[in-house]
């Protein structure tokens, strides 16, 4: 059956779009061997719960793990807790703690691998915190997540980059951090593009510069990082970090406009995967991913070469906007029954920005029940001022 929705452009009218007849991406049920791949999990919200939705939303524990089960029985990692989870935009620490928890004996239960963001956002941000408070909330957090069962990603610290006065005040932070746990970590380094706060994190607003502080942490304490996810948007900058690694470390790709070619790699290496758009494209992911396990180059590029127009479009400017569309994915694919978010992030991007976004996902056979995206997809535009009987605008003569 033909279905043509009327959809706003950005100058105010509507235009009509008919649903494609691209095929659905159907991943093969089996273990990732060639690559490690972590989808950055987003957390759901309960709508119904009595609270203040800006600063004291309520998360619905049972429709989040399910989530979390979706992503390891297609053979994904997840990362938890993450700037996807909204942590430090919507999630505190508190509330952190106790999805780290639940995650973690959730993955447990069901065999599935997770890795945990430490962080110190239980600091205020800004210059009278001191070092030593921060070592001190790195070390709490990591330590949390160590009891849980979970291994350390390591992320980026916004009251670190305020207060931090020399590139030597991060290598002594990331080394004591390093020296105490108990296994290998992740490090996270977050571009400002994602995070203001963290403009000129290492010291330097040179990335190059940056980079080699970033890289001397590593080589001080090999045995205790397991790899770096770097999210800069810069494929030759994480390139060049990738060749400068020390043997064993691995490079975790963040790069959410440049995955497939990182992750396939070249002559001198690849790309693992630590990214937020895997929550969003998992199927497309695992299928991917393992036909690169098959050595099927063709059919990895075909797969994923029509998501990176989705993913450039969730994670266009302002990029820490991301996360709305990662969540209006899961709501049009039914894994969630509401389009509302921690914080109200759910208005964080215009109904034209989700139009086009339903737009790539159908075209990238990514909407996995087409009549139902389709009714939410005109309530959503019913909510806009759209009336669903006529595809026409409320009020309009």
């Amino acid at each position: 059956m033909v279905v043509t929705l009327q959809l706003p452009l950005s100058g105010g009218s509507l235009s009509p779009y008919t649903l494609s007849d691209t095929r659905l991406i159907i991943p093969p049920q089996s273990k990732l061997t060639s690559r490690i791949a972590f989808a950055a999990a987003h957390v759901v919200c309960d709508p119904l719960a009595d609270k203040d939705p800006l600063h004291h939303a309520q998360i619905d524990w049972d429709a989040t793990l399910a989530y979390r089960r979706r992503l390891w029985s297609l053979g994904l990692s997840v990362a938890e807790a993450m700037d996807t989870a909204q942590r430090g935009m919507g999630l505190d620490w508190i509330r952190a703690k106790e999805l780290i928890r639940r995650s973690a004996a959730e993955a447990r239960s069901v065999g599935g691998t997770i890795a945990c963001g430490a962080g110190t956002d239980q600091l205020p941000p800004g210059p009278q915190v001191t070092l030593e408070q921060v070592e001190a909330a790195y070390e709490e957090q990591c330590a949390y997540v160590e009891s849980c069962g979970s291994q350390v990603i390591l992320m980026a610290s916004r009251a670190l980059a305020a207060c931090a006065a020399s590139p030597e005040d991060y290598e002594r932070v990331y080394g004591k951090i390093l020296r105490q746990v108990s296994r290998p970590v992740i490090l996270h380094w977050l571009g400002e593009t994602f995070d203001p706060a963290l403009k000129g994190y290492w010291g330097h607003q040179d990335l190059d510069a940056a980079m080699e502080v970033c890289l001397r942490v590593i080589r001080s304490n090999p045995d205790k990082v397991d790899g770096i996810k770097i999210s800069l948007l810069d494929a030759d900058k994480e390139i060049q970090m990738r060749r400068q690694l020390p043997d064993g470390v691995r490079m975790y790709t963040g790069d959410d406009f440049n995955y497939p070619s990182l992750i396939r790699g070249d002559e001198q290496g690849f790309s693992h995967a630590l990214l937020g758009i895997f929550d969003a494209i998992a199927p497309a992911a695992s299928a991917a991913i393992q036909a690169l396990d098959e050595g099927d180059l063709s059919r990895y590029e075909a797969i994923f070469e029509p998501t990176v127009a989705l993913s450039r479009h969730i994670f266009q400017q302002p990029t820490y906007a991301y996360k709305t569309g990662i969540v209006f994915m899961a709501y049009l694919n039914g894994y969630q029954n509401h389009f509302r978010m921690l914080g109200g992030a759910e208005g964080a991007r215009s109904i034209v920005h989700l139009s086009k976004l339903f737009v790539l996902a159908d075209q990238a056979g990514l909407l996995e029940s087409p009549e139902l995206a389709v009714h939410r997809m005109k309530h959503v535009l019913n909510l806009a001022g759209i009336d669903r009987s006529t595809g026409g605008l409320y009020g309009a003569s």
